[in-house]
């Protein structure tokens, strides 16, 4: 067979693999979004959930959501820059730092639901933390650091050797080489990779199973004391996500919309990943732009 006979075949059953799986992702998609559409409202997304009676809602399933992306995100970032700071920039080529790489790969690949029981054993019961948004926030913090890291040290290897010694060879040190040169080209990949990692974190239900718990309680609004048992803002209470409510609902809802709810939150849920993904990509370029000078 011709070479161009070939190149052409495989070329053939790429595009065909590839159109397969849209067409899967589209459909699935579109069947989630035709089911839920129709049940979203305002009274939806802010009314609690009902357990038994008809007309609950996921308001507060949807802010506890919300509520440890924040708290989620508060301890990756600066943990993942450093981290990958020091891998890119610091850490010198030897066994130990391969090795290091290699616990990051590893890391990264774990089951969510291992990160859970790890969570289970350690911060919810080992260190008292009990079922609570710290602890679920710790829990996928040990899930997306990996990430995190990778995303920091690819992203300074990306700049331009050239720029690097440029500003070494005018006398700055090198951690204002670092902060001043490196960070601002490498900005658009690193806000990019935490954009994404964080609807990762919204969309997580294993590792919080075990960690946030599967309830929570009725939370006064007007309470903003984060010792408060009650106040929205209290990072130890327990807190069902709006994922792990999904779950909960498909498996044990006795509610007699239950399977309206779940459409509706699973609706949400896809909504508000895919918009996380949507401004990685143009925050992403939008950035690249402003500190590349390009149009």
């Amino acid at each position: 067979m011709k070479p161009k006979t070939v190149d052409k075949i495989a070329t053939a059953v790429i595009i065909g693999v590839a159109g397969l799986i849209v067409l899967v992702l589209a459909g699935l998609l579109g069947f989630i979004m035709v089911r839920g559409l129709g049940h979203l409202s305002f009274d939806f997304l802010t009314s609690p959930p009902e357990s038994i009676r008809a007309g609950g809602g996921i308001g507060p399933q949807l802010f506890n959501s919300l509520f440890l992306l924040v708290l989620t995100m508060i301890i990756t970032v600066p943990l993942g820059i450093g981290a990958g700071i020091y891998m890119s920039e610091y850490a010198k080529a030897n066994k130990i730092t391969d090795f290091i790489r290699l616990v990051v790969e590893v890391l990264s690949s774990f089951p969510s639901i291992v990160v859970g029981l790890f969570g289970l054993l350690m911060l919810v019961n080992y260190f008292g933390l009990g079922f609570s948004l710290m602890a679920g926030a710790l829990a996928l913090t040990i899930f997306n650091l990996p990430l995190m890291v990778r995303i920091t040290e690819q992203g300074l290897k990306s700049v331009p050797r050239e720029q690097k010694e440029a500003a070494l060879a005018l006398g700055l040190t090198k951690w204002k080489t670092i902060t001043s040169i490196m960070l601002p080209i490498a900005l658009p990949i690193i806000v990019s990779g935490t954009i994404l990692a964080a609807g990762r974190v919204f969309g997580e239900a294993a590792a919080l199973l075990f960690t946030a718990g599967m309830s929570s309680p009725r939370l006064d609004f007007s309470d903003w004391n984060p010792l408060s048992p009650v106040s929205p803002l209290n990072p130890f209470r327990p807190a069902e996500t709006l994922a792990v409510h999904i779950w909960k609902i498909n498996s044990e809802g006795l509610a007699p919309d239950a399977t309206e709810i779940a459409a509706g939150a699973s609706a949400v849920l896809v909504i508000t990943v895919l918009l996380f993904n949507l401004l990685a990509r143009w925050l992403g370029r939008f950035m690249y732009r402003k500190f590349t000078a390009m149009k």
